[in-house]
């Protein structure tokens, strides 16, 4: 049955090298005409008819690729004993089914090969490479015992130990099983021993995982300790081991020699400090950043104060010997005794005086380092803010006194002055005149110091790169203070001034595409995120600063392009995930194993990734919205909606994870749906620690209700649309059957749901929708829940259509009611939201996104609404009688249609010719107006000084390339970039409103 030599699946090599050649060389056609060569001499041979099925998946004939494929299967599967099988015909066989989405039928393949062949240890391998892509935990196992039992390998067994794990890890294995994983490899120790470091790992693991701390140490101190080669890997297992057992002394004395290996550290020496207070919430690993935060700031004492006392002063001893006997460019041991300061003062036991005097210690020496603030940010913490003025004054006095020759040395203390001022807080109280003053003398000193930079690469950091994000933030700071945009327009200046000297800083680009986003010019703020040039996994963590703007904008071409390039991303790496978890335990890297499997899930349970998934969809419906039959091959696509349904009803039984880098972000966004500028001044200039957590988990919690949300809106689509449908007396489908009356009940199910989501019950949501649009009733709402009211507002008139059982107090019609509450709904938000609006030129973070989604999604759906119901009045070839109660019914309900159509053009025609007042005006006057911002006194004083300080440089010596960039910089030229972003973004949004009015005028035709 194997693989002869010379041979390949049973034919000559020789015949068979020049196809595989072909593929690689993606010379398709080639291959193909040798595979018919080769069939023609080897009609039945499943190997080559696995690699004709190969070359016709590359060339994209998928269905005739699936077609050889299952003949390959068909002939495997037989009891023909002629029939040559090997692991090359079948791993071929694989990779086609794989990339057909039939991993199944690879796998059947492979267990009837295992079944016919019980023995051949590679047929087994190849089908426990199945059960990882499959994710079969169990099936893993099972034949990873076999593959043990009939070879005896110490690897097989691991892979059976891995296999169980991750039963529990990652399945719905009980803990019990990890029992039955410590009996199979204690009997082979017993037996055989381990011969492998990641052998002695997961063992440990596994005691690990079961609590049994002490049975992981005898190990460990055995001669199975041994396999450990790295004796400091191996003493901080040994110390985690002895705290999380309980004997925290013995875990303080074992942390102690670590550091005196490492003294750097800085992990070993939290738990050190941790031992010693007996507090093990530092060994807990965690994915929530907060609980370490929590960890280290816990005011709970476990031990008596004359404890406490004995053993920070034995910690100061051993951090004072650390610090003798160890070079100077080590942090670690001077942080450390930073942090002994900060928990003393935390238990009331400290001095204050002396903190702030070991902080200036450690600027002098290590002030000059980018570091420096994250370093002592904790330790500011615990100071009053009387100490805190005191250090910073202390800071400046120690920046001022110190005699340091090297100019890079001191350019980052004069940044870690700027950044401790920021920190402490104190900026957002100063007058108006001294921030200014400060943004200055960044930019000065930036431009000072650029000529230190002359002999770096382009791709290298400046040297003071951070300035000019500082003053960037300075800036909004003013501007958010002040309200007037130059000072808006100066920290954009200043950023494009950055990236003309050095187009690589990523910090600038994300800060403009948040400035640009801002101030209404998208497509500008796009082209600043592409040049981020972001790929792989930084698609889930930096995607949160373009996508969530994008969603609600009219540049849908680009958004498609987004969410495309996103979701290509995420379903590539699960197809392509299982290949490395595989190559894993091949490697015999066990702890990757679960590492990779955990890392997948984590990715499939991504807020984010399930709402792109959503959202992707609904974006081919409003680009479609103007198409009814487009829109219903779409939504037929989609399982009529039913397939959101299921993935809604899943995210409840669930919990999303969040992988947003969100350190990334502004200072006046930490998070996507928080932005201060949109609010009143607040006076913060950064966003603390507690702060940032709350609103994170706020986030969160918005995510988890708008996912669910928007996954609601595909479904009700398609129900409105039928239930208007129904509304039609005597409607029939063309099939001749009548529409479903489940609809109706189905889409009064999700509008309670959705009331739900609205924070309200089902008919008091009726009741203060009627009573709004009536005028009888005020209708406060954040911005953010306008559009869920508008679309509440559609779907309840769709469905109200064909029941009619919402009765109305004055005894007016419901039909006419419920269409011209949704006409004035609509009518009066957008034009609210045109009032709110203003110029756009002069209105940064402005209601254009909300104006932008009332026209593209509640009134879309409306027009899809009405337009159902035209179709349904008028079907194709179908003859209407004249006369009688159904054809009076039908006038009505034409006379509302055609009311509507005017009152949707006759929003829509106002939106356009807002926007078209906003495109008349002269680019030179747009320019003028912006420009003007920043010459005159107040905002224009850090432009100036730019100015000035180019001019300046253009007389240095500054090496070849920067010296091309500064004279290529053009003020002039950003301001223009601006203008034309808007009018690109106004110009998007007015295409798709003409679009809007010539479909609904072209139905009113039909009337």
């Amino acid at each position: 049955m194997a693989s002869k030599f010379g041979l390949a699946g049973g034919i000559p090599e020789r015949r068979v090298r020049p196809i595989w050649d072909a593929v690689d060389s993606r010379q398709f056609k080639n291959a193909l005409k040798l595979c018919t060569a080769l069939l023609s001499k080897y009609p039945n041979s499943p190997y080559a008819l696995a690699l004709k099925a190969l070359t016709l998946e590359r060339m994209g004939r998928n269905e005739e690729a699936l077609s050889v494929c299952l003949n390959a299967k068909e002939i495997l599967c037989t009891s023909d004993p002629n029939v040559f099988v090997d692991d090359l015909t079948l791993s071929t066989l694989q990779i086609v089914f794989q990339r057909l989405d039939h991993l199944g039928m690879a796998t059947s393949c492979y267990e009837h090969s295992c079944a016919k062949y019980p023995n051949n240890l590679e047929l087994m391998i190849g089908l426990f490479n199945c059960y990882v892509r499959e994710y079969s935990f169990v099936k893993q196992q099972q034949i990873a015992i076999k593959m043990y039992k009939t070879a005896g390998e110490e690897r097989f067994l691991l892979w059976a130990v891995c296999s169980i794990q991750l039963q529990v890890c990652c399945g719905n294995g009980g803990e019990k099983l990890f029992q039955l994983a410590e009996g199979l490899l204690k009997k082979h120790i017993t037996s055989h021993g381990l011969h492998e470091p990641e052998a002695l790992s997961v063992y440990i693991s596994l005691l690990e995982q079961q609590g049994k701390y002490g049975d992981a140490l005898e190990i460990l101190s055995g001669s199975l300790g041994s396999l450990m080669l790295i004796e400091v890997d191996k003493l901080r297992l040994q110390g985690r081991l002895l705290a999380r057992a309980g004997d925290y002394a013995a875990a303080a004395d074992i942390f102690q020699k670590v550091l005196e290996l490492c003294p750097d550290d800085w992990e070993s020496l939290l738990q050190y400090l941790g031992c010693l207070l007996e507090d093990d919430s530092i060994l807990i690993k965690e994915t929530d950043p907060v609980h370490t935060l929590k960890s280290i700031q816990s005011k709970n004492l476990h031990i008596s104060d004359e404890l406490f006392d004995s053993r920070m002063s034995s910690a100061v001893r051993f951090v004072q010997k650390l610090m003798e006997t160890n070079s100077n460019s080590e942090r670690c041991p001077y942080l450390a005794h930073l942090e002994i300061d900060r928990r003393k003062l935390l238990f009331g036991k400290g001095d204050a005086d002396k903190v702030v005097e070991d902080l200036i210690q450690y600027f002098i020496r290590f002030g000059h380092l980018s570091c420096f603030t994250s370093d002592v940010e904790m330790v500011l913490e615990v100071l009053d803010t009387n100490k805190k003025s005191e250090f910073l004054k202390k800071l400046v006095n120690a920046h001022e006194a110190s005699s340091t020759s090297v100019p890079t040395k001191e350019l980052g203390q004069s940044i870690t002055v700027f950044k401790v001022q920021n920190l402490i807080g104190d900026v957002f109280a100063l007058p108006v005149d001294e921030l200014e003053d400060i943004a200055v003398r960044m930019i000065e000193m930036f431009c000072k110091n650029v000529p230190l930079s002359k002999e770096l690469d382009a791709q290298e950091s400046m040297y003071g790169e951070e300035l000019l994000s500082m003053a960037c933030n300075v800036l909004v700071q003013l501007f958010w203070r002040t309200r007037d945009l130059g000072y808006l327009l100066e920290s954009i200046m200043i950023l494009e001034f950055g990236l003309t000297i050095r187009r690589y800083v990523w910090q600038y680009k994300i800060l403009l595409v948040h400035l640009y986003t801002y101030w209404n010019s998208l497509p500008l703020a796009y082209e600043r995120y592409k040049s981020l040039d972001v790929k792989n996994i930084l698609l889930e963590t930096v995607s949160h600063h373009i996508l969530p703007q994008m969603l609600v904008s009219p540049l849908w071409a680009d958004l498609n392009d987004l969410l495309k390039d996103y979701l290509k991303f995420m379903d590539d790496h699960f197809r392509e995930s299982a290949d490395l978890t595989f190559l894993a335990y091949r490697h015999r890297n066990y702890s990757k194993v679960i590492e990779f499997v955990q890392f997948k899930e984590r990715l499939q349970c991504s807020g984010q990734y399930i709402m792109a998934k959503i959202e992707s969809p609904i974006l081919q419906l409003k680009q479609n919205s103007n198409n009814i039959t487009e829109e219903e091959s779409i939504l037929e696509s989609l399982r009529c909606g039913t397939h959101f349904m299921e993935l809604s009803n899943e995210i409840r039984s669930k919990s999303l994870t969040f992988n947003e880098d969100l350190k990334l972000r502004p200072w006046w966004t930490p998070t996507y749906d928080k932005n201060y500028l949109l609010g009143p001044f607040e006076g913060v200039s950064y966003c603390p620690r507690e702060n940032m957590h709350n609103q994170m988990k706020q986030t969160e919690s918005n995510v988890l209700k708008t996912v669910e949300k928007r996954s609601l809106l595909p479904r009700m689509i398609y129900l409105s649309m039928y239930s208007a449908s129904a509304s039609v007396k005597g409607n029939i489908e063309a099939n001749g059957s009548v529409v479903d009356p489940k609809f109706s009940s189905e889409l009064k199910m999700l509008l309670e749901r959705y009331a739900k989501f609205l924070e309200f019950p089902f008919q008091d949501a009726i009741e203060l929708v009627l009573g709004v649009s009536s005028g009888q009733k005020p209708f406060e709402v954040p911005n953010s829940d306008i559009i869920d009211w508008m679309n509440f507002a559609v779907f309840f008139n769709a469905w109200n259509l064909s029941t009619h059982e919402i009765s109305f107090p004055d005894g007016e019609d419901s039909l006419s009611s419920t269409w011209n509450l949704v006409n004035t709904l609509l009518r009066k938000y957008v034009l609210d939201k045109i009032e709110s609006a203003g110029p756009i030129i002069s209105s940064p973070g402005g209601d254009l996104p909300l104006l932008v989604q009332l026209v593209t999604e509640p009134l879309a759906w409306h027009a899809l609404v009405i337009h159902s119901c035209i179709r349904s009045l008028h079907p194709s070839g179908k003859k209407k009688k004249k006369g009688g109660p159904v054809d009076q019914s039908n006038s009505q309900l034409s006379n509302e249609l055609l009311n509507s159509i005017q009152s949707l053009c006759d929003t829509i025609e106002v939106v356009s010719k807002w926007l078209k007042e906003q495109l008349k005006k002269p680019s030179d006057e747009k320019f003028e107006y912006i420009f003007s911002s920043v010459e005159k006194n107040g905002p224009g004083k850090v432009f100036k000084t730019l100015e000035t300080c180019v001019e300046q440089m253009k007389g240095v010596e500054l090496g070849d390339r920067i010296l091309e960039s500064l004279q290529s910089w053009a003020p002039a030229d950003v301001v223009r970039n601006i203008s034309a972003g808007q009018d690109g973004l106004l110009s998007e949004f007015l295409k798709i409103c003409e679009l809007k009015i010539k479909s609904l005028q072209a139905l009113r035709l039909q009337l």
